[in-house]
């Protein structure tokens, strides 16, 4: 757990130094691109965690709805979307989807932070 925690805390205060308003073409494809690793590591955390708990999940998805029901995290429909827009990151060719997540992605900042201290704060429990 703590390995992947900490690669989940490493990449996320990287894509925090890369947010921010007005960005270039080449700062947005940079933000999309951290966005992509710092969700595949929040999902990785939540499913590590999970598992020590003796919960299986297999999709990001499916962790995101164990860690609603575990109450690791808020239900909150921006983590719905968040699927949704890694979904989209590979379209990012397109102008029009990549403005749109490049604005969505500022809004998931507080949803990770809040995501990695909780799982700190759950990593000092085991």
């Amino acid at each position: 757990m703590k390995d992947v925690l900490a690669s989940f805390e490493k990449v996320f205060m990287r894509l925090q130094e890369a947010v921010k308003p007005q960005p270039t073409p080449l700062e947005r494809d940079a933000i999309i691109q951290r966005f992509e690793f710092t969700f595949e590591l929040a999902w990785k955390a939540i499913q590590k965690f999970l598992r020590s708990e003796g919960i299986s999940c297999r999709s990001s998805k499916g962790c995101f709805k164990e860690a609603f029901r575990y109450e690791l995290i808020e239900e909150n429909p921006l983590w719905l979307r968040m699927i949704e827009d890694k979904n989209l990151t590979v379209h990012t060719y397109d102008e029009e989807i990549a403005e749109k997540l490049c604005n969505h992605i500022l809004g998931y900042l507080p949803l990770f932070k809040a995501l990695l201290l909780r799982l700190k704060v759950e990593e000092q429990k085991l």
